[in-house]
């Protein structure tokens, strides 16, 4: 190491020649503030071609070009995760031997994509880019959407496995009772889960269908009789309360098999924002539980998912569907402490809302003990136009943020990077770490006049320019799939330039 009167003499040498001088950086024992941890997410539907592909006609250079940009809009908010529809009933939005390409990349169902990519591996590699996670958004019973146009292709479930396959109004559901339902739509499932590197898997609030009508206007009851009568009359349970236990046990086993292969991978669930009404006791609306034969409640208090994202799409003030009212609720119910982000409409901004709404209530969730973050229904939304974005850049999200971490999975931490630090125009900082440990990102915090700054970097990433900045103090430290904070890498400069 060269002593330090000699670099003093080097520094003053290089001042007096007109050169910038080195500043130096010597390992500290400095400890940084917690990086913020809040979800901030946005779904993107594929379904109805709601927000991408944005229609069935795109190239294959169209599509991944309007990806991106949803990617780096997500970025630029200071999002960190993204759940991608990747099946929208019984199809595929990504590259499977189980199910059909969907028509609503191509125009026709069981086309591949021309040139041949696959946009699920292509996702979640431009998601890990950016440091935001990538969720695998399903939908585990619906077989064929009413918005669906092109001719059924011959490798669909209905083709393939009809007798799993009902007609309920215009649409083709899975019977939700069939045993055979349950381990198929798991099996999609764990595919995905094994054979790419997404860092959730999400389920939204369709289950058994909502009520379809007849021409009359009467309620269409869903044809389940085959299953109903085989298993359902022998376990001497009601048909509703039937009908809920088999959904209760598909959630459980889904949570349960993710665990099993990478128990890293998020499990999460979107139900009706409305359990039941009366609860709270102003609560008046739909009854998921009767109606969808949903219990959210019981997979959230029994811990069967790693988060819980309850569809809050009311506003602030009017009490019936009261958006504070309902989230507070959901938080006591939560005795397993899992994550709690609230699910927020924000396309009713321009619409029914002005932004200020949305901002209120990004605010109230961060105000309420138990709530994790917020879910923004839909990406198309704040893709629209500028005010929602410049509200939430203004007054939401100012600074980046970690998802929370799982420490009922484990509790396990990256080990302490190796920092290097040259130069002063810029400072370039450069790491390494062991490549056993699962990096989800980087956390390079900075310290310049008695002021911290944050800047979450992708795993991949292992270094990075300070431009404009010559902080007093540098540090870096890993974060691991779990979410869990490594040992801290700090240096503080010892010699300032002139």
């Amino acid at each position: 190491m060269t002593p330090r009167p000699l670099i003093l003499v080097a520094v003053v040498v290089q001042c007096l020649m007109g050169l910038p001088a080195v500043a130096q950086y010597q390992p500290c024992q400095v400890t940084p503030p917690a990086p913020p941890r809040e979800y901030r997410a946005a779904w993107v539907a594929s379904v109805g071609n709601i927000d991408w592909p944005s229609t069935n006609s795109l190239t294959t250079a169209q599509q991944r070009a309007e990806l991106v940009g949803m990617l780096d809009r997500a970025a630029r908010l200071k999002l960190n995760a993204i759940f991608l529809q990747v099946r929208p009933g019984c199809d595929a939005l990504y590259a499977s031997k189980l199910e059909p390409w969907s028509e609503y990349l191509t125009g026709r169902m069981g086309q591949a994509p021309v040139p041949l990519y696959d946009p699920l591996e292509f996702a979640v590699r431009e998601a890990h880019r950016r440091g935001l996670e990538l969720h695998a958004w399903f939908n585990p019973y619906r077989a064929h959407h009413s918005s669906s146009k092109s001719p059924i292709s011959r490798d669909h479930i209905s083709v393939t496995r009809p007798q799993l396959v009902r007609t309920y109004g215009r649409q083709l559901w899975l019977d939700p009772g069939e045993k055979e339902v349950q381990d198929y739509s798991l099996s999609v499932v764990m595919d995905v889960v094994r054979r790419y590197d997404v860092d959730g898997v999400h389920f939204d609030d369709y289950f058994y269908p909502y009520k379809e009508r007849d021409a009359a206007g009467r309620q269409i009851e869903f044809p389940d009789e085959r299953s109903w009568r085989k298993y359902g009359v022998p376990s001497g349970l009601t048909r509703d309360d039937w009908r809920r236990r088999n959904v209760d046990q598909f959630i459980a086993r889904t949570y349960q098999s993710i665990k099993a292969a990478k128990p890293w991978v998020r499990f999460g669930v979107s139900p009706f924002g409305i359990w039941r009404p009366n609860n709270p006791p102003q609560i008046r609306g739909f009854d998921a539980w009767a109606e969808l034969y949903a219990d959210s409640k019981k997979w959230l208090g029994n811990g069967w998912v790693d988060y819980f994202v309850p569809q809050l799409y009311w506003a602030i003030d009017p009490p019936q569907q009261s958006f504070p009212a309902l989230l507070g609720w959901w938080a006591a119910q939560n005795p397993k402490g899992r994550l709690l982000l609230a699910g927020m409409d924000s396309t009713k901004v321009g619409r029914a809302w002005k932004a200020e709404e949305i901002v209120r209530q990004a605010g109230l969730t961060r105000q309420q003990t138990g709530a994790s973050g917020q879910v923004y229904w839909n990406m198309k939304s704040l893709m629209r136009g500028p005010e929602l974005e410049e509200a939430l850049q203004r007054s939401v999200y100012t600074e980046p943020a970690l998802p929370p971490p799982l420490p009922w999975i484990s509790s396990q931490a990256p080990a302490t990077p190796q920092l290097r630090i040259t130069g002063s125009q810029p400072v370039k900082v450069s790491w390494k770490t062991v490549e056993s440990d699962k990096i989800s990102a980087w956390i390079l915090q900075t310290k310049t006049s008695g002021q911290w700054q944050n800047l979450i970097l992708p795993a991949a990433q292992r270094a990075f320019d300070l431009e404009k900045s010559l902080p007093d103090v540098i540090a870096v430290t890993g974060v691991n799939r779990f979410g869990k904070l490594g040992g801290v890498a700090a240096c503080e400069r010892t010699i300032a330039p002139k």
